[in-house]
């Protein structure tokens, strides 16, 4: 059963990864990782051997190619654990907005609202289901979402007979 990258990227989320530029650690994200070491566990779920996770909250991880004798170019995927500082003081709360109409978006009861005469390409999103902050914190989007499209295509490479090269 390959996880939902909506549901993969809501749990992603919850963890705070929040940037700390005081901070004389590196990473400066105090929970950046244990982020990493449960990215690196749900990779070995999938069934990667190639794993390593550092104590900088690097992790990598290489799907063997199932193509024999391959000759060809390795691919890699990156996207970074951390996320800005900024609207981080308390726990985000996601907003789902199923069947977007394409007019003002409202984030949460914020009072704040995302329009699409400022953001003009709010309008090509009509009618798709949007993932916002409720106003009150970041998304932290920026860039867990990547890493949910990644982690979500690492696992249906492992799970479908799809001929490729390595990927990283």
């Amino acid at each position: 059963h390959i996880m939902n990258v909506t549901d993969r990227f809501l749990h992603y989320i919850s963890f705070d990864t929040t940037s700390d530029s005081s901070s004389a650690t590196h990473p400066s994200p105090a929970g950046q990782p244990d982020f990493a070491a449960m990215l690196a566990e749900e990779l070995k779920q999938m069934g990667l051997t190639d794993i390593s996770c550092d104590e900088y909250g690097y992790v990598f991880g290489t799907i063997p190619s199932t193509i024999p004798n391959y000759k060809g170019t390795m691919l890699g995927f990156i996207a970074h654990i951390d996320t800005v500082s900024d609207y981080c003081e308390h726990a985000i709360h996601p907003v789902i907005t199923e069947n977007y109409n394409g007019k003002d978006l409202p984030l949460g009861s914020s009072g704040l609202i995302l329009s699409p005469d400022m953001f003009e390409h709010l309008k090509a999103l009509t009618g798709h289901t949007l993932i916002t902050t409720d106003g009150t914190t970041i998304l932290g989007a920026d860039d867990k979402a990547g890493i949910a499209e990644i982690m979500t295509l690492v696992e249906h490479l492992q799970s479908q007979q799809i001929p490729h090269g390595p990927i990283c």
